[in-house]
């Protein structure tokens, strides 16, 4: 019965994007679209086989990833460590909960000029920009993980004299799955947010590079094409992270 469902669920989820696109596409030929602004998926289509036999969709794609990978990297680790440190200790919460309240609601964009001013219009301003848009998230979602942890655990470890490293990898770091693969989920998605907009100023290469050079030249087919690819990308880091969190948290399939 229940992979029934779980069957159901996937025909459901493949088949209205499909569906969608049809009525897109179908708009567009009748006339009910104005292709001007809102090209039709068939042209998209045709400008994305275009671009990918010429190479230049796939070195785009290949730049703006190895920079989310890196600037994730950079981001993702300290959040984790300072997270869990933080859901362990009050003292360090109470030091690091006020910068992270008073920072956070910065729009990250509007700092961009400023990381630009420090790092220069190199590969580290996009870097930077991809670790803050992962790093926020995933600090406040692995605080809140360690937080939720039911208090006997802790106790347990303390009792049988666990060391801060151990109540840090066995306890906390566990304990704290669900709440770290939603705030990496998050990230992610911020992260890509940000490397488009990063790479659309100062920066030669990339799909936010790609995107703002379309818009230049009224290139509207290969605005699309960059953004359905974006769109692509995080939907299928979302798949590919939904398995990797079914895998390490076997619990969490049924639900």
């Amino acid at each position: 019965m229940a992979a029934r469902f779980i069957d159901r669920d996937k025909l459901i989820s493949i088949l209205t994007p499909i569906i969608l696109l049809g009525l897109w596409e179908l708009g567009a030929r009748a006339g009910l679209v104005d292709t001007r602004f809102f090209s039709s998926p068939a042209l998209i289509a045709r400008r994305f086989m275009v671009l990918s036999a010429s190479g230049e969709i796939w070195l785009n794609i290949g730049v703006s990833l190895r920079r989310l990978g890196i600037g994730f990297l950079v981001g993702g680790v300290p959040a984790i460590v300072l997270g869990i440190a933080m859901g362990l200790s009050r003292s360090v919460r109470a030091a690091i909960d006020p910068l992270i309240a008073a920072t956070y609601p910065l729009p990250k964009s509007a700092i961009f000029p400023l990381i630009l001013l420090i790092f220069g219009l190199g590969e580290s301003s996009k870097i930077v920009m991809v670790a803050l848009g992962v790093f926020y998230p995933l600090i406040i979602n692995t605080m809140a993980g360690v937080l939720q942890i039911d208090r006997i655990y802790l106790d347990v470890g303390k009792n049988f004299g666990a060391t801060r490293g151990q109540m840090f990898y066995t306890v906390a770091l566990p304990g704290a799955l669900p709440s770290i693969f939603a705030g990496i989920k998050l990230g992610v998605g911020m992260g890509l947010v940000l490397i488009a907009i990063s790479e659309m100023i100062g920066a030669d290469s990339g799909l936010g590079y790609m995107i703002w050079n379309a818009w230049q030249t009224l290139s509207v087919e290969t605005m699309y094409v960059g953004l359905v690819v974006i769109a692509i990308i995080g939907y299928v880091l979302s798949l590919f992270l939904d398995e990797v969190e079914k895998w390490l948290l076997p619990w969490m399939r049924e639900r």
